[in-house]
């Protein structure tokens, strides 16, 4: 007996849904424990980044407490045991931290009496790699400044010019110590224009403005001109 069309449709649709559900079964069968395990391990590593990213929120926090608990009893003139205290952020603590932990140490150490201390620590923020560049310029500032008197002219001028270029935050300092080492190098115009610069950059903290504008009259810079560019700032723009 001949299938009307509407019977020979009907029986082709269920051949395919019987066809597709053998495929279905097979394809469960055959791969079905390996896509159980991705889901697994999938949601796995979800909750081991989320158990990590809490863990380190929660460290942060942690960190972030137990350094404003030491700048307290810095505050409050009570250092005994900071020390140690200092190390173990300096030693466990986020980038951030190990750094500030580094700078407090060191700072410590200037109150002290001990300088020699105090550049072994700026030293070693200075070669940090993994520390982010203006911990370690500063770390570089503030270490040239401890050993200047020691230092030959011509060693501090290598070592901070890179640094005494105005838009670089350390201009004012990295400069001022700069200028004075061209000073003992008895060249007094070089020391002149970039005191002037100092001296006009707003960008520069008052104290150290305060201080350049002076400096530079004295070594016969006329402040109400335009200073021309210092070498370190032309050689700056130079290395663009």
């Amino acid at each position: 007996m001949a299938l009307t069309p509407n019977q020979n449709e009907a029986f082709f649709r269920e051949v395919d849904e019987e066809l597709r559900r053998a495929q279905l079964t097979t394809f469960a069968q055959r791969y079905g424990k390996m896509i159980v395990g991705a889901i697994l391990l999938f949601l796995i590593a979800v909750g081991a980044f989320l158990w990590w990213q809490h863990r380190q929120a929660s460290a942060a926090a942690a960190q972030a407490e137990e350094f404003i608990s030491i700048l307290n009893e810095v505050e409050a003139g009570r250092t005994e045991g900071l020390d140690a205290r200092l190390n173990t952020l300096a030693e466990d603590g986020s980038a951030g931290y190990r750094a500030a932990a580094l700078f407090a140490k060191a700072a410590l150490a200037i109150q002290a009496d001990n300088d020699a201390g105090a550049i072994e620590l700026y030293k070693k923020i200075v070669a940090d790699d993994d520390l982010a560049q203006p911990y370690r310029d500063l770390a570089l500032v503030r270490q040239t400044a401890l050993e200047f008197d020691k230092l030959p002219p011509e060693a501090v001028i290598e070592r901070l010019r890179p640094l005494a270029v105005k838009g670089n935050p350390w201009f004012g300092s990295a400069g001022e110590m700069v200028a004075v080492a061209y000073m003992k190098q008895q060249k007094p115009d070089l020391a002149a224009r970039l005191l002037g610069e100092i001296a006009r950059d707003q960008q520069v903290p008052a104290s150290i403005r305060n201080r350049a504008g002076p400096m530079a009259s004295g070594l016969g810079l006329d402040m109400g001109e335009d200073v021309p560019a210092a070498p370190e700032a032309a050689a700056a723009k130079e290395g663009k």
